[in-house]
């Protein structure tokens, strides 16, 4: 369903878009109020009462469903200045974690679905991905830098326990010792620590663990299908007692909503291992500007203008600004305090003081084509 702006460019609430949104069903466990069409689509769908007074009846479960997708490679690449990383693996396109806030919700744009329920109920798998993956390493032209896995959406979402995408990817990656990152809100990458632990050990991972708060009211609302904030800790801790040096990214940071929580998550972090930290403020490309607002709308209705607001203080007086090295950060005296804030905390709690390393490349042994195959012990 495409929806009209929720808030006005002046930030004043619609108080007829109030009432809209309060009489959609908000589908529970889910994080988007509306499934508006993707900014591709010819047509837009809105809901319309029929007569019969249907329309406030609460909606049928919304199942999540799978679908194979076989693409030609599995590793992307980005020339992004400022993303620490040239390549990435994706295992799924779309996240049942149903993070309102997910800057890959626009993606689903492309196979002509929504970025609202549709990102994250109709999700896609790549079950050839593992064969590709060894393909790719095996070309002799390959030049071996770290691998992002999963940072488009969560490689480590629920489907995952049953899949074991990833963890095939990961056993590939270990076998011919090539360099690897994660970055998850999950607890079930505390799985694959068999894996991830002496991939570190040899300077081969490193892991980050996103929490956004530890409020788990507002955890519940803002990623309803997400491990809960103590399950967040207790995987830093668990990941930190394995000997794994554990970055905790506070993303996003959304001002006037978790923005109070920057001492005390940091301080949480740091108490259960954690030795680096980042945050990155909240961003709204393409279709995702519309979900948050309408989230807003429907969960925060007293301080949805102030927060949207507050945003486009810090986006140049847009709802969004893709310029690289501030689309991370935003500008302004509000982005300033924000950074200031951040940087006290971490010096005081003694993260980010060492200097690390690069991954390792000099261990990589390519896989090699043995009698008309590879060997797949996964």
């Amino acid at each position: 369903m495409r929806t009209t702006q929720k808030l006005s460019k002046k930030g004043r609430v619609d108080k007829a878009a109030v009432a809209e949104v309060g009489e959609r069903f908000h589908h529970r466990g889910r994080g988007a109020v509306s499934n508006q069409a993707g900014r591709f689509e010819p047509e837009t769908r809105e809901a319309h009462d029929d007569g019969w007074g249907t329309i406030e009846e609460g909606a049928a479960p919304l199942r999540t469903t799978l679908t194979k997708e076989t693409p030609r490679t599995i590793i992307t690449f980005n020339r992004s200045p400022d993303i620490p990383f040239d390549r990435t693996i994706n295992p799924y396109r779309g996240c049942e974690h149903g993070c309102v806030y997910c800057f890959a919700r626009p993606t689903h744009a492309f196979h002509g679905l929504s970025a609202g329920l549709d990102f994250e109920s109709k999700l896609f798998y790549k079950p050839d991905g593992p064969e590709l993956l060894l393909r790719e390493l095996s070309r002799p032209s390959y030049v071996p830098r770290p691998i992002a896995l999963g940072m488009n959406t969560d490689a480590y979402q629920p489907i995952e326990k049953d899949l074991k995408l990833t963890r095939q990817f990961l056993r590939i990656l270990s076998e011919y010792h090539h360099p690897v990152t994660l970055l998850t809100k999950s607890a079930l990458i505390q799985r694959d620590l068999d894996i991830i632990a002496p991939m570190a050990e040899k300077g081969l991972c490193r892991v980050g663990v996103s929490i956004t708060t530890l409020d788990g009211q507002l955890c519940r609302k803002l990623e309803p299908r997400a491990a809960a904030p103590r399950l967040r800790l207790q995987t830093v801790k668990a990941l930190s007692d394995a000997g794994i040096d554990v970055t905790v990214m506070m993303a996003p940071i959304i001002p006037a909503l978790n923005e109070n929580e920057i001492e005390d998550l940091l301080e949480a972090a740091a108490d259960h291992g954690a030795v680096r930290a980042g945050y990155v403020l909240l961003r709204l490309p393409h279709e995702l500007k519309d979900i948050v607002q309408e989230w807003l709308v429907h969960h925060y209705p007293d301080r949805a203008a102030r927060i949207i607001n507050l945003l486009r203080e810090m986006r140049g007086g847009k709802d969004y600004d893709a310029d690289w090295y501030q689309r991370g950060s935003g500008v302004g005296e509000r982005a300033r305090f924000i950074a200031q804030r951040f940087s006290k905390a971490v010096r005081r709690l003694k993260l980010n003081q060492v200097d690390r390393s690069p991954l390792r490349t000099d261990l990589f042994r390519p896989p090699v084509l043995q009698g008309g195959q590879y060997r797949m012990d996964i």
